[in-house]
Parts: structure tokens; C-alpha cells; sequence
């Protein structure tokens, strides 16, 4: 569990792990450079503790240097489960990966996540966002398009082909788990895992509770950096099958938002002309629009579905995470520095 001052989320993430139905048999918190009390909570909690030396590599270096000492001497057949400290996963978490996992072509289990409460509005949407995810994951038989940071499962011996193979068939130096050049290492490692052959799984029952982003900077942050990071991931390992459905994925995106554009050209073009209209056949395709909205956030609960329903809130939404994802071309596209915080 990597942890830089978490002291105050810390609790809630441990107590997760401990009421576990399968429990883990050792809990290690790796603090990175922290300032606060969370090594402090850790061990009075009965956690390993283990600090940092020297980390400049932010989550994927502490990884790195705990993993380093852990995956030589360890079994082929345990599992290795990376839980970030902001989060609280399911009673049956373990339990449901390691079923997952009796797969042999199974590398990994990755959690499915939702957001949690508070946030105001913004955190409602994102929350919304979540669930649409989930549900399109559902909808895919478990098959994981990104291994979540928050909580992932792997098997060791998975982890020990990772490590062989950085610096050769795998970008990253040799000797490594997490390469720690990428800015989503959570994403990086489902490539990496699927082009050495392995599937990737997030069943139902591998849920998880992480943060939500409080404020739109930090939000805009968070997403340039995803969006980033997934678009490097592409680009340094190039045209080929794993990477294929991520090559779609953003190839969606970026019709998405050229499509966007295009509509809110037309429709500015007509409210200026006079040329705007209220017709019944777009009435029904904005109808059939709100209704999915409706369907796909009732996970979310009742005020996400009338949030969907009010649709302008959430085409505004749309509208701020595809200026997030243009961010992100434009710095690839200049050759910007890639950083943990760039926006």
C-alpha cells in the first residue's frame, strides 16, 4: 500500500484490508516521504511499515523498491495486491480475485470503483461517471480495459515475467515492476501484462471506494494526466494487438470530440440565424439521450439520475473532460515534459 500523507484516510483503507473474508497475510505500507503521522497509524494498526529511500519516482518508485526485495523470494502461485491509501475495498475483494485468478491465463484482477460521497455537485458527476464505467465493464463479461491504481491483484509469478522482460520486450529499466516513466502506471501495466499474453480481469464482486477529485483543478489535473499517460503508453509501445483497443479507445475520444464541436457549431450557427427550430424527430433523439443518461447513472443513486436528466449539467461535464483530453494532445503534440501534476 503506497502512502504519502495519508494519514487521515489511512484508517478507513486498513480497515478494509482487515475484514477482508480471505485475509492477507502480510499488509505492507510503504510511506513515501511523509511528513505526517501515517507511519505512525500503520504500525499502531499492525501494518508492516517500510519507507521510502530516496524516491523521486512518486507511486511507481515506491512500488519499485518494496517489490524489488519482495518478488525474488516470493511463490510463483501468491498474489501480490496493491491497494492505494485513499481506498476501501469490498469484504470479498481477496477473496473473489483469487477465484478469478484460478484462471492461469489470468495476470491480474483489477478492482471496479466507485466514488465517494461529499464533493458537492462535482462529485456527484464524477460519481455518475464512475458508475458508467462500471457498468460498461459489466457489460464486457469482467474484462478489465485498465487494471484501476486504486486495487489491483496480481499474480506473482505474472509480476516476475514483467520484471524479465522490461528493457526488452517491455519498455523500462531492467529490474523493474512499474515503469516508472509513465504517468499512469496502472494503465502502462495493462499493457504490459497483455503483450506478454495475459488477460486482465475486474469482476463485480472486486469493488472498491476511492476519492473523488474535490475541486475542478485538481480535476483537470487528474484527467491531463490520464489522458496523457494513456496516450504515451500508446505511443511508446507502439501498433500492435495490445495495444489495439487503446488506439480505439482514443480514436473514440477524439471523434467525440470533433462531434462535439461540430454540434455546438451548428447549433450556434442556428440560434444566430434564426434558423433554430424544435422539431419532433429531434425531439425524440434528445429524448432517447436523456433516457440513457437516466439508465446508465442509477447506480449512482437518485440525484445522479436527475442530474442526467438535466442535461445541459452534464454536457458541461462532457465538455471540461474533452478539454482535458485536448490538453493532453497539445502537450504531446509540443513535446512538452510529462510530469506527475502537469496540466
Amino acid at each position: 500500500m503506497p502512502a504519502h500523507n495519508e494519514a487521515d484516510r489511512l484508517p478507513a483503507t486498513l480497515t478494509g484490508l482487515f475484514a477482508q473474508t480471505v485475509r492477507a497475510r502480510r499488509v505492507i505500507v510503504v510511506a513515501d516521504n511523509c511528513t505526517d503521522a501515517t507511519e505512525d497509524i500503520a504500525a499502531a494498526a499492525g501494518a508492516e511499515v517500510i519507507e521510502t529511500v530516496g524516491n523521486r519516482e512518486m507511486k511507481a518508485g515506491a512500488l519499485n523498491q518494496v517489490l524489488a526485495g519482495l518478488l525474488p523470494a516470493a511463490r510463483p502461485d501468491a498474489y501480490v495486491l496493491v491497494v492505494d491509501a485513499d481506498t476501501v475495498i469490498a469484504p470479498h475483494f481477496i477473496e473473489s480475485a483469487i477465484e478469478c485468478l484460478a484462471d492461469p491465463a489470468v495476470g491480474a484482477v483489477g478492482g471496479v470503483f466507485v466514488g465517494e460521497q461529499g464533493s458537492g455537485l462535482l462529485g456527484l458527476l464524477q460519481r455518475s461517471e464512475y458508475a458508467r464505467y462500471a457498468r460498461a465493464v459489466g457489460r464486457k463479461k469482467g474484462v478489465a480495459m485498465v487494471l484501476t491504481g486504486t486495487s489491483t491483484m496480481f499474480r506473482v509469478a505474472a509480476l516476475q515475467r514483467v520484471v524479465a522482460e522490461r528493457g526488452r520486450r517491455l519498455p523500462g529499466r531492467r529490474g523493474s515492476v512499474y515503469n516508472s516513466d509513465s504517468l499512469t502506471e496502472d494503465s502502462e501495466m495493462t499493457v504490459a501484462l497483455r503483450s506478454l499474453g495475459l488477460r486482465t480481469r475486474s469482476p463485480r464482486a472486486c469493488l472498491v471506494t476511492t476519492e473523488v477529485m474535490p475541486t475542478p483543478s485538481t480535476l483537470w489535473r487528474q484527467r491531463v494526466r490520464w489522458y496523457r499517460g494513456a496516450l504515451d503508453n500508446i505511443r511508446i509501445y507502439g501498433v500492435r494487438r495490445s495495444t489495439a483497443p487503446y488506439i480505439a479507445q482514443q480514436v473514440g475520444l477524439a471523434a467525440a470530440v470533433l462531434a462535439g464541436a461540430l454540434y455546438l457549431a451548428v447549433l450556434a450557427a442556428a440560434v444566430v440565424l434564426g434558423g433554430f427550430r424544435i422539431t419532433a424527430f429531434w425531439s425524440a433523439i434528445g429524448g432517447l439521450f436523456v433516457l440513457e443518461r437516466l439508465i446508465t447513472a442509477r447506480r449512482a443513486g437518485p440525484l445522479a439520475m436527475l442530474v442526467g436528466f438535466v442535461l445541459v449539467i452534464e454536457m458541461a461535464y462532457d465538455l471540461f473532460l474533452q478539454a482535458a483530453f485536448i490538453r493532453s494532445v497539445v502537450a504531446i503534440w509540443r513535446r512538452q515534459s510529462a510530469t506527475w501534476d502537469a496540466a
